[in-house]
């Protein structure tokens, strides 16, 4: 079946070539969250590299590639369209073409490795500089342009806690590198893709050993997330800033005073909002912190997303922050974290002044963060901040001095009810494996979580809902051979992988 599938994709000519790259990338989408269809890669994968293998020349490949890797970016993030929805008036023009064009730039991390594996010989030559060079330009697409490692390949696996154990060593691109790997033993025959199931066996082994010792005791602490699911549209309008302040409040407050009846004496509660939960400056406004401390219990500490400005001498906005706020029972801030790593066009253009329009909301671009530093807020275990899509960075998640655990505020609303918020979360999980470190995860309209350092799920909401989320604060565990090393291991395996099978091809 593989052989005459194979040999009919090879024969593709004309448009019909362009079509099936990009529907093989297409494809290949369904493995990521939320699908994981992980068996399509079994075909997307191979008919990349026989379409590749079929060019008469590099450049001829090298469009295979851009044409499979536009295909497989625009279906898994279509959900980007939603966030121009939400303001449909001003940006209608650019729906039907913001994912194809966002999907262009991204494509030429695929045709990369395309190109190297059509110069690679035949068999396992092409298939170890293909892995390798995939791999490598995932590295790539973490760092160029301020860098966008979302989807990565390894996260099809994050459907579960026991297949991405591996992480703890290799990172997601470790997984990646497997994966790219594995899937393409259809074109090697039986014998390679026996070897590739006595891998995933030998992962699911990892897994399982890893899993097996008992969880830790939970840290005296409790974990409320309030999950306001206000949608975006709505979100800064002038007449709904009071009843979302009011539905935060009185969410807390209710939440706050059952949960701490169930808590033992000796512990305390943290209540995180998700990021810029509500249209207030938090940080700015003592009035509105006083309305927010009648919702927090003695034993408390809110840990909410909020703008946060700085002011000149004539009381205007100098700079504004995406930031982490913790406020204790009394309305005093006892900590902040400013979210370091913005997204381009959502909080600042890029080129400011150059580009005919603007996308960020508001008259003013966002500043970036000083640093990552640990919070320390009074009692509360000190953690690592991450807002919004700070979570998908691999190895950039955790300060100098290693927390306690890693807290996540995001906005989801703006991908609306779609892939999008499942392949945030995905990304989150992996963090939680990669660093050994406890995750909560507080999104205006889902998917609130909280995973223990094993990627384990502890609580959930789910997407599009309303309500509060209960869990106990997991323990750290250890520091993992990833957290120590980072990047480093899965950019050598990949880089040895990708020499040898170039020298291969060369003999």
């Amino acid at each position: 079946m593989w052989d005459r599938l194979l040999r009919h994709l090879a024969s593709r000519r004309g448009w019909r070539l362009w079509v099936t790259a990009a529907g093989l990338g297409a494809l290949a989408a369904l493995a990521l969250p939320p699908v994981h269809a992980v068996p399509v890669l079994l075909v997307a994968i191979p008919g990349l590299l026989v379409l590749v293998g079929a060019a008469e020349t590099a450049r001829r490949a090298f469009w295979i590639g851009f044409a499979w890797g536009w295909g497989h970016f625009a279906a898994g993030l279509y959900w980007v369209t939603h966030a121009i929805l939400t303001e449909v008036e001003r940006f209608w023009w650019l729906v039907p073409i913001a994912v194809p064009a966002l999907a262009l730039p991204l494509a030429l991390f695929v045709a990369g490795p395309a190109v190297l594996a059509w110069k690679a010989r035949e068999g396992w030559p092409r298939v170890l500089v293909f892995a390798g060079a995939w791999v490598l330009f995932e590295l790539l697409r973490g760092w160029a342009f301020t860098g966008f490692p979302w989807n990565l390949l390894g996260t099809v696996w994050a459907f579960g806690a026991l297949p991405i154990q591996a992480a703890s060593v290799v990172g997601v691109h470790g997984l990646s590198l497997a994966t790219a790997l594995i899937a393409a033993t259809p074109l090697l025959g039986r014998r390679a893709m026996a070897g590739g199931a006595v891998a995933l066996s030998a992962f699911a082994v990892f897994g399982l050993v890893r899993l097996w010792p008992a969880e830790a005791p939970p840290q005296p602490v409790g974990i409320l997330i309030v999950q306001g699911n206000v949608a975006q549209e709505l979100k800064w309008r002038e007449e709904q800033r009071i009843p979302i302040l009011r539905r935060y409040i009185e969410g807390t407050r209710e939440a706050a005073l059952a949960a701490l009846r169930e808590l033992p004496e000796d512990h305390g509660l943290v209540i995180i909002w998700p990021e810029s939960a509500v249209p207030f400056l938090l940080a700015d406004d003592p009035e509105v912190r006083q309305l927010v401390a009648g919702a927090l219990p003695r034993r408390a500490m809110l840990l909410a997303g909020t703008v946060r400005a700085e002011f000149g001498e004539d009381r205007r906005a100098r700079r504004v922050f995406n930031s982490l706020v913790a406020i204790d029972p009394a309305g005093d801030v006892r900590g902040i974290a400013d979210k370091v790593h913005l997204v381009p066009f959502g909080e600042y253009m890029p080129l400011s002044g150059l580009l005919p329009i603007r996308l960020v909301q508001g008259g003013m671009d966002f500043t970036a963060g000083s640093g990552r530093q640990a919070v320390a807020a009074g009692w509360v275990p000190p953690f690592g901040a991450l807002i919004c899509y700070e979570v998908i960075f691999p190895a950039m998640v955790v300060p100098t001095e290693r927390p306690a655990w890693l807290v996540n505020v995001t906005n989801d609303a703006w991908f609306g009810i779609s892939a999008g918020p499942w392949q945030h979360l995905a990304a989150a999980r992996l963090r939680a494996v990669e660093e050994g470190l406890p995750l909560a995860r507080a999104a205006q309209t889902g998917v609130s979580a909280v995973f223990d350092s094993r990627g384990r799920e502890v609580a959930r909401t789910g997407l599009g809902e309303t309500g509060v989320l209960m869990a106990p604060l997991p323990a750290a565990r250890e520091s993992t051979l990833f957290s120590q090393v980072g990047l480093i291991l899965a950019a050598s395996l990949s880089l040895m992988l990708f020499a040898f099978g170039w020298w291969l091809s060369r003999r």
